[in-house]
């Protein structure tokens, strides 16, 4: 194995991302992938039957269209295409209606129950426009610098640091509130915990900016476009290598580590103290998810239109309904109803199935580890609110927190964020430290959502890694 500059481990998007970063900077780079296929997280497969093409973990990709780091690469050369829905995001709530996140404020507005249009309008006015000042902010880590625009930061800041419930407590329609909950409950977290309404504000505030939009021919499309670009910079990628020690990997000035902490640690331990490795020990995994793929025969019957317009579509009819759910998997209980995040993005890009027919992307949430069946719960929660839905069902392929996990390992008992969101974590992870991608071996860095500014697909955690490396080599 001949020498280079920077080894990175995973190939996932943060992985993809730090070796771009360091290739654009002319270091020799090599990622070494235990899949198959890069992408991690971030991949397509025909988990069903022939022709229908599914997304095991993403799908949608919110920060990702909006993310600093990708705007500046040019993925479109390599196959990168994003494609729009009509509609962002739809919540349906009794009665047949929906909220909806649209691109445009004043359709969102115009979905919620009378007087909530103008709180929406307030709640969101002081950022629109700003997101490329507030991403940036808000996708780094916390103690790495002062903001760049104080005001504007602090005044997001406040709002963030609010937990959704009270983020919602103004608002007295019901639409109004589930829209909000079901957007921060993508941290999966309960709808008290501190920082959720931050969560709820950035899907919002992408929402209106650059969409909620999904890779053509699925996220191996996105993942595929960094691998690509990678090569042209004269970078390596090696798939279907386990990395399993150190002593594998060839000389280098740096490793990065796009796994969990429990990865780093079974790789590179030897070379880290004891006192390093007990405290990614008491690292805290979060609640995981049990996902569902389907063929179907047609598009899913929404009894609420804007929901057949929309890629991506929240199940909950209330806020106190999606609390319940959260709540439950806190509690280390199965949640019934679940609150359910549907994809459906055949209806924008017709690669994905054969003519006339679909792909759902479907999950809920689950205790850790958890080894029941979900399915049978999520039907039920669709079809409230799309009767019928089961008769077009041409298979389904479950998914609970083992085969999540045997799908990505970095999802460690099916824990899709890579960590708990909450607490001490929500912000500082794995372990508090102002460079927290940093371990006590200069050379060995940790670049996966176990870092700031933590889930998401948006390639963020790598290159922050990455810029470490860079200062520490031209130092």
């Amino acid at each position: 194995m001949g020498e280079v500059d920077a080894v990175v481990v995973g190939a996932g998007p943060n992985g993809l991302t730090a070796a771009v970063t360091l290739a654009r900077a002319g270091l020799g780079v090599r990622v070494y992938e235990a899949n198959e296929t890069v992408g991690g997280g971030a991949r397509t497969a025909g988990l069903t039957l022939p022709g229908f093409l599914h997304d095991p973990c993403s799908a949608v990709h919110p920060l990702g269209a909006g993310s600093p780091v990708w705007a500046e690469l040019p993925l479109g050369r390599f196959g990168l295409e994003w494609v729009h829905p009509d509609l962002p995001l739809a919540h349906p709530v009794a009665g047949g209606k929906a909220a909806v996140l649209s691109r445009s404020v004043d359709e969102t507005a115009r979905s919620l129950d009378g007087v909530d249009s103008d709180r929406y309008r307030r709640l969101l006015e002081p950022f629109l426009g700003r997101w490329d000042d507030l991403a940036p902010e808000f996708l780094r880590p916390v103690l790495a610098r002062p903001p760049r625009h104080p005001v504007l930061f602090g005044r997001f800041g406040l709002r963030a640091l609010e937990p959704v419930a009270a983020l919602a407590r103004p608002f007295r329609g019901e639409r109004a509130r589930a829209l909000i909950a079901g957007m921060a409950g993508h941290a999966i977290a309960p709808l008290s915990s501190p920082f959720t309404g931050g969560v709820a504000l950035m899907f919002a505030l992408a929402g209106h900016t650059g969409g909620w939009p999904f890779p053509r021919r699925g996220s191996q499309a996105l993942s595929d476009a960094l691998a690509a670009y990678l090569s042209s910079l004269g970078g390596e990628v090696r798939t279907g290598v386990r990395v399993t020690s150190m002593r594998e990997l060839p000389e280098a000035r740096a490793y990065l580590f796009d796994t969990s902490p429990q990865g780093l640690v079974a790789i590179a331990g030897d070379r880290l103290p004891d006192r390093y490795v007990r405290r990614l020990a008491r690292y805290r995994h979060g609640p995981a998810v049990f996902k569902v793929d389907y063929a179907l025969h047609g598009p899913v019957p929404w009894t609420a239109p804007e929901c057949r317009r929309a890629g991506t579509v929240h199940l909950g009819a209330t806020l106190e309904e999606v609390g319940a759910a959260l709540a439950a998997v806190g509690r280390g209980q199965a949640p019934d109803p679940p609150f359910v995040i549907t994809a459906q993005p055949s209806l924008f890009d017709d690669s994905r199935a054969p003519e006339g027919k679909h792909v759902l992307w479907a999950y809920g949430h689950v205790p850790f580890r958890w080894t029941g069946d979900l399915t049978d719960a999520i039907e039920r929660q669709i079809e409230r609110f799309a009767p019928g839905f089961r008769d077009l069902v041409l298979a389904r392929a479950p998914a609970g927190p083992a085969a999540i996990e045997a799908r990505d390992a970095n999802n460690v008992g099916g824990d899709i964020s890579v960590g708990r969101f909450g607490g001490r974590q929500a912000l500082f992870r794995p372990v508090l430290s102002r460079v927290p991608y940093s371990t006590p071996d200069p050379s060995i860095l940790l670049c996966s959502a176990a870092t700031p500014p933590g889930p998401g697909v948006h390639g963020m955690c790598g290159y922050h890694a990455a810029a470490v490396v860079l200062r520490r080599l031209r130092a």
